[in-house]
């Protein structure tokens, strides 16, 4: 059973996005995503000052299994990307919710009000089981 933190909000394509104090938005991938990919071997990720659009594929994780694309939980600019990530890939199977994968300084910060509740992404997952 994967793990789904109640703090942070969702999306239906398994991404996670928590506002941080300064109102930027970590965003990454939900655990059931990683079990769901296997062992990641690369990230691709997107450049640092880029606008994205909520829905839109924004980076591509790479796992044994395969590629996979990882959509914009919201509209935003891209601040800061998790450089730890890069040579280290498989922090993200290891523990989902810390290794974030960029941070978003959104066009809307109620946008975060739109996504899943942990309870409603929990719902989400069985019925996809």
């Amino acid at each position: 059973m994967t793990r789904t933190p109640q703090h942070l909000k969702y999306t239906e394509t398994h991404q996670w996005a928590q506002q941080e104090l300064d109102d930027t938005v970590l965003v990454g991938i939900t655990d059931h995503a990683q079990a769901e990919l296997g062992d990641l071997v690369y990230i691709q990720f997107p450049k640092i000052g880029q606008h994205i659009e909520a829905g839109k594929p924004i980076l591509v994780v790479e796992s044994v299994k395969a590629a996979s694309d990882v959509y914009a939980p919201l509209s935003g600019t891209i601040t800061a990307i998790n450089d730890d990530l890069i040579i280290a890939p498989e922090q993200v199977n290891e523990d989902a919710y810390k290794a974030w994968l960029i941070k978003v300084k959104p066009d809307d910060p109620g946008a975060l009000n739109h996504l899943l509740d942990g309870p409603a992404y929990e719902h989400l997952i069985t019925a996809q089981t």
